[in-house]
């Protein structure tokens, strides 16, 4: 039998998977939570084989919790469910070591398949976005660049990314400069939009 954590925020979805998943007669619905800060002690206390696990949740990201249950519990392998298809999740899936990637749009079928697939020591992209992912381009910032950039996203200002880096106040503004002119963005925010989408920061 294989054992399934489900974790998604909308009550409506959350309930629809685990009645579609339980109604497989090898699979078992052992736990299932709202928020990502409930995944990893969950899964800890009820040992599921797969955590099926909706990227965007209240309280933590997915794909944080799926980072930390792989260090945490090895037996547990993770699928990521997303409603948006951006290069820059698959990217970060294939960071944290998922086992599986698919849109919640997928077929009910193909979601218990790559349940099976994963629990059997596979892995499961969605063709799609692995498409999408290989049409995105290499990464034109250079490693300082993305940190700026990286740290700008998180609400740090140009003086407190100098003092954090340890580099000139001048230096961080001509890596924010760089950055926007390499992405082709408008400015700042356009640029920290480009390149998570991208998956660069």
């Amino acid at each position: 039998m294989i054992r399934v954590l489900v974790a998604e925020d909308v009550r409506l979805l959350r309930e629809a998977l685990v009645d579609l998943i339980s109604y497989e007669d090898d699979i078992e619905v052992v736990a299932s939570v709202a928020t990502g800060d409930a995944i990893v002690p969950t899964a800890l206390r009820d040992r599921p084989d797969v955590a099926v696990i909706d990227i965007e949740l209240p309280e933590r990201d997915g794909l944080d919790a799926a980072a930390e249950l792989r260090d945490l519990l090895p037996g547990c392998r993770s699928l990521i469910l997303t409603g948006l298809g951006r290069p820059g999740n698959l990217r970060r899936s294939a960071r944290a070591n998922v086992a599986g990637f698919m849109l919640k749009d997928s077929r009910p079928q193909d979601l218990v398949a790559a349940i099976r697939t994963i629990a059997a020591g596979g892995r499961v992209i969605d063709p799609q976005l692995a498409y999408a992912a290989l049409d995105v381009a290499d990464n034109p910032l250079t490693e300082r660049e993305a940190d700026v950039l990286r740290l700008t996203s998180e609400g740090a200002n140009p003086r407190e990314i100098a003092a954090r880096l340890h580099l000139t106040y001048g230096t961080v503004r001509n890596y924010l400069a760089a950055a926007v002119t390499k992405l082709g963005a408008r400015n700042r925010v356009d640029a920290i939009r480009i390149a998570t989408e991208a998956g660069w920061i």
